[in-house]
């Protein structure tokens, strides 16, 4: 089996290729996997580190603020376009693929536009409540579309749908760190509260902002914090603890490697309401405060947030209000140990486990048919 996966950008695309790949790995220890990503993207250096190989493309996204730099970033981009589909072209001559899956990101469009051209077959995986143009575009000639919300014949055509959920890290499908090894590891003490905060892969700067403006409100409430800063504002952060003298409180993290462990200690979570974020939240079943990004087309993350919000499964802050309000409304779940149980519940009566799995099933599938 020959299978090229393409797309990538965030953590939200990066993690279920990666577990697509590696369900398709423990299936089939022969596949050889191809990623194709795009050239300076986080994909360039989460993916070899996996263990698998990637090619960049010279690929890029419209740039929405109207500044000289980015005028000339947009002038750029056909010819950035069409030197990714000849790349692309290349790469599918050479490797021969069995499939194309695409799981969005800016390489996604010209991999599976191009191969849809050459007549190999296309899987996509759609992670939103909200599917993107190029998705809605890629979707006219996929074979299958995965995806992990209901009602998504709105975007794509009814008969290529297959509700699969979204993969998530299989060290998170597979929770089995018990609180006590979290808190060792992050350096924490178990009798004491315990929240998680993540901005997403790449970080959040009006929830890092929330927690920084804010700081000596864990020390005094005895609250500890596993922070997630992303790489923009890390060192603010580290700089602005040491500061304040609440290093006990806070423990400021870059990026987090070992989310399971973060999970295993977390009493209650602060995130962003990205799709894999919230498949995630689902499968771990601890209370979620979801701080939905105002910077995402259609305002898809509070649709992401309101479908768990509706069913008592998260609370909702929006992220306007976040800097004022969402320390008072975390303080008010934790003092609530009978809500946290309940919201507990109800998160994880949403999950979607074994979500790869069921991907490979379907990629399986478009294969055989193929032949």
């Amino acid at each position: 089996m020959k299978v090229i996966i393409s797309g990538g950008g965030t953590g939200g695309h990066i993690f279920p290729a990666l577990a697509i790949a590696n369900a398709i790995k423990e299936r089939h220890p022969e596949a050889d996997i191809l990623f194709v990503g795009a050239r300076g993207r986080m994909e360039m250096e989460k993916v070899p580190a996996a263990g698998y190989t990637i090619k960049g493309l010279p690929i890029a996204g419209l740039q929405r603020q109207l500044t000289l730099s980015n005028i000339i970033k947009n002038l750029q981009l056909p010819f950035k376009v069409l030197r990714s589909r000849c790349m692309v072209r290349g790469i599918l001559r050479r490797f021969r693929p069995d499939i194309v899956v695409g799981v969005g990101g800016f390489a996604s469009q010209p991999t599976l536009s191009v191969a849809s051209r050459m007549n190999i077959p296309t899987l996509l995986q759609e992670q939103n409540s909200y599917a993107g143009l190029a998705n809605k575009t890629l979707a006219r000639k996929a074979a299958c579309i995965c995806v992990a919300y209901p009602d998504m014949d709105r975007y794509f055509p009814a008969e290529k749908i297959v509700f699969t959920g979204n993969p998530v890290r299989a060290d998170i499908e597979r929770l089995s760190a018990t609180r006590d090894e979290g808190c060792a590891h992050f350096g924490l003490q178990p009798d004491l509260p315990v929240v998680l905060s993540v901005g997403g892969s790449l970080g959040a700067g009006s929830i890092n902002r929330m927690m920084l403006d804010n700081l000596q409100f864990f020390a005094d409430n005895r609250i500890q914090i596993i922070f997630q800063t992303g790489r923009t504002m890390y060192d603010e952060a580290k700089q602005a603890v040491a500061a304040a003298g609440v290093e006990q409180w806070v423990k400021v993290h870059q990026f987090i490697s070992r989310m399971d462990l973060a999970y295993a200690a977390a009493q209650v979570v602060i995130s962003r309401a990205g799709a894999i974020a919230i498949s995630e939240l689902c499968l771990v079943g601890k209370p979620v405060m979801l701080i939905p990004s105002p910077n995402v087309a259609e305002d898809h993350q509070t649709k992401n947030a309101m479908a768990l919000v509706n069913k008592g499964a998260a609370l909702i802050m929006p992220d306007s209000r976040c800097h004022n309000e969402g320390l008072p409304m975390l303080a008010q779940l934790l003092a609530d140990p009978v809500r946290q149980q309940r919201m507990g519940q109800a998160i994880r009566a949403l999950a979607a486990p074994q979500a790869a799995s069921h991907i490979v099933d379907h990629i399986e599938q478009v294969i055989a048919n193929k032949h």
